[in-house]
């Protein structure tokens, strides 16, 4: 079982970015370390660090249920897009392992579908 991002539009052709739910659990840890904290200490995903005590527009994508919960509307997404290209850019610095290169290839893609989703003023849908 896999979940993507897409835009809810109703154009098929929309792109989308996707992930086995372990490798988005694993794409949102190298986020959140990015932004200075471990995934794993926070309540909701094994700790109990509560999301209050994090400064991060990535919030709203990083505490988000792998299978529900709600959408993130097109103003989340303008909000989270600014630090994702950031962490994107500052990760494509120096030398790059497999598993980096995916991570800012994930975050490339999922660039892509945050500024549609903007442009179109369409929620992100998980699905």
């Amino acid at each position: 079982m896999g979940l993507a991002l897409f835009p809810g539009a109703d154009d098929i052709s929309s792109p989308d970015v996707s992930w086995s739910c372990t490798g988005f659990g694993v794409f949102r840890r190298w986020l959140a370390q990015a932004e200075g904290f471990a995934l794993d200490e926070m309540h909701g995903f094994g700790g109990q660090r509560p999301w209050s005590n994090v400064s991060t527009t990535l919030a709203p994508l990083l505490n988000h249920p792998d299978d529900d919960g709600p959408d993130l509307t097109p103003i989340q997404c303008a909000a989270i897009l600014p630090r994702l290209q950031e962490i994107a850019q500052q990760a494509q610095e120096g030398s790059i392992d497999p598993l980096r290169r995916r991570h800012i290839e994930d975050a490339c893609q999922l660039v892509v579908v945050l500024q549609l989703c903007m442009e179109k003023d369409v929620d992100l849908l998980f699905g």
